[in-house]
């Protein structure tokens, strides 16, 4: 199975949309009331949130595609439009969210992949993100790839508040001066 990834446009919008519903109602809708999905995937990915988030400069936002349909997406924020440290020196990975039905297919681990070259490409000594605590899918994926846990912190879904654990990669880029 090849996959080829796309920096996701404003023309995307309505496929960015599509996944990102698609692949958060899999992900965390049996873990939470239908009302505060429904409000989360309202606002969370509204045509006019995604089209700002898209517009942003610090951001950028990667579909996977197999033959031509997306099964996955990676968004990536630097500088002031990461949702905490907001560290010039550091690349936050938002999300990466894959269909169920290609989870183990590597998928994941190629966006991934993509996160860290444009990592490598900004000069980052770090990579850091959120992920929820009962989501040992993800955790579990964070950590073979080399994240440690530094902190945690409040996720608002709907009106319930959940706690993510934040983890981040120290990078050791090859021709680099160590700090």
């Amino acid at each position: 199975m090849e996959i080829i990834l796309h920096k996701v446009t404003l023309n995307d919008i309505e496929q960015l949309q599509k996944i990102g519903r698609e692949t958060f109602s899999e992900t965390f809708s049996r873990s939470n009331t239908e009302e505060n999905m429904k409000k989360y995937l309202a606002e969370g990915f509204s045509v006019e949130t995604l089209t700002d988030e898209v517009n942003n400069e610090n951001s950028a936002f990667y579909f996977a595609l197999s033959e031509n349909k997306v099964v996955g997406y990676l968004k990536i924020n630097f500088g002031a439009s990461q949702t905490e440290l907001k560290d010039e020196k550091a690349i936050e990975i938002e999300r990466i969210y894959v269909l169920k039905e290609f989870h183990g297919k590597k998928v994941g681990q190629i966006l991934y992949g993509k996160a860290m070259e444009v990592a490598q490409q900004k000069g980052a000594d770090y990579v850091w993100l959120g992920v929820w605590e009962e989501n040992p899918r993800a955790i579990s994926f964070y950590k073979k790839n080399g994240f440690i846990e530094f902190d945690r912190h409040v996720f608002k879904l709907g009106d319930d508040e959940q706690t993510d654990i934040m983890m981040k990669l120290k990078l050791k880029f090859s021709g680099r001066r160590p700090s």
